[in-house]
């Protein structure tokens, strides 16, 4: 297993090119005022206000642009129904293909089949759909039961030989969530094997919805319950960024390791200042660029590979020290 960052500089190479909103169609970066020759990709998004989904739609955007096509983006807001509308309307206003973060990984299959019945492909990004009897016709995003390994071997590291309790923000609703839990349990059980002294046992998982606020209110509630916490599994940077925010209010901050997931700005920022530990980065650009690419192989008859999982990398703070894309200040 990678213990250390290598190549930061491709790090902020893929950053510049853009790492779990609104509630309503924007249309704000459809296109950008082209022409699309070869007709249009709908973009469903999971919600823009997060970083990490606005950089896959801004990538998507201009890629899609260089092979004729135009973008049209919404966000979901994390409504599974609004985003099955999205999908519907997308369907009615003759769309080549359709790109979703499913904003439920099974609850979204109804709209999948809509789209599959209509013969209009279906490709996923970031997040993937699992419901029964749909078809996904290319899936591109992070390899998260790794990156999840990563995360535990960060908290490993952060924790020493004490050990200690740990909590876990999940969001279950997302299969890739599930997926990075998974990994970072399945790390932390392996160390535990044959240790009778300074283990890590984690306490509790608690709905963190991938956001600050309600990562912060999650966060607030895990201190009252759990007193004795050494450290805080989130599986996104704004959830990680909520929880922060708790611990300072809670006096709390230098006693509990906080260990992330992304690597969007604001999380690498946390990390260079040591407000959060670490973090296995990924690449939303990267996903973007390739899902447009695929769709293009598709649409052509071309073989591409159906399903890609980019590996992560875990970012500490000397790699945050490193970053020519952070703000090093005075």
């Amino acid at each position: 297993m990678k213990r250390a960052l290598t190549g930061i500089a491709t790090v902020a190479l893929f950053f510049t090119l853009g790492a779990c909103g609104g509630g309503a169609e924007t249309g704000a970066l459809e296109g950008r005022g082209s022409v699309a020759a070869r007709g249009t990709i709908g973009f469903s998004a999971m919600t823009l206000t997060n970083p990490f989904f606005k950089i896959i739609a801004d990538t998507m955007t201009e890629e899609a642009e260089r092979h004729g096509f135009e973008v049209v983006v919404t966000d979901a807001d994390r409504d599974v129904n609004l985003q099955s509308q999205q999908v519907d309307n997308f369907l009615a206003s003759g769309v080549a293909a359709i790109v979703l973060n499913p904003v439920d990984r099974i609850a979204i299959g109804p709209a999948v089949r809509r789209a599959n019945e209509a013969g209009v492909p279906v490709f996923t990004s970031d997040l993937q759909a699992v419901a029964e009897g749909v078809e996904i016709a290319g899936h591109v995003g992070t390899d998260n039961y790794q990156g999840g390994l990563l995360a535990g071997e960060a908290m490993i590291e952060a924790l020493g030989e004490a050990g200690g309790e740990v909590l876990i923000l999940h969001f279950k609703q997302a299969n890739s969530c599930v997926l990075r839990v998974d990994g970072f349990r399945r790390a932390i059980e392996e160390y535990n094997n044959d240790r009778s002294d300074g283990r890590i046992e984690i306490v509790t998982e608690l709905e963190g919805g991938g956001l600050r606020d309600e990562g912060y209110r999650a966060m607030a509630d895990g201190i009252q319950a759990h007193p004795d916490l050494a450290g805080v599994f989130a599986i996104n940077d704004p959830s990680a960024l909520g929880a922060r925010t708790a611990l300072e209010q809670a006096g709390r901050a230098d006693q509990v390791k906080i260990v992330g997931f992304d690597g969007e700005m604001a999380g690498r920022q946390a990390i260079r200042e040591g407000k959060i530990y670490a973090d296995p980065i990924q690449y939303p650009d990267r996903m973007g660029i390739m899902t447009v690419r695929n769709i293009v192989s598709y649409l052509d008859g071309e073989d591409f590979e159906r399903v890609h999982l980019i590996p992560t990398e875990l970012y500490r703070q000397a790699d945050a020290e490193r970053d020519p894309t952070l703000d090093q200040g005075p």
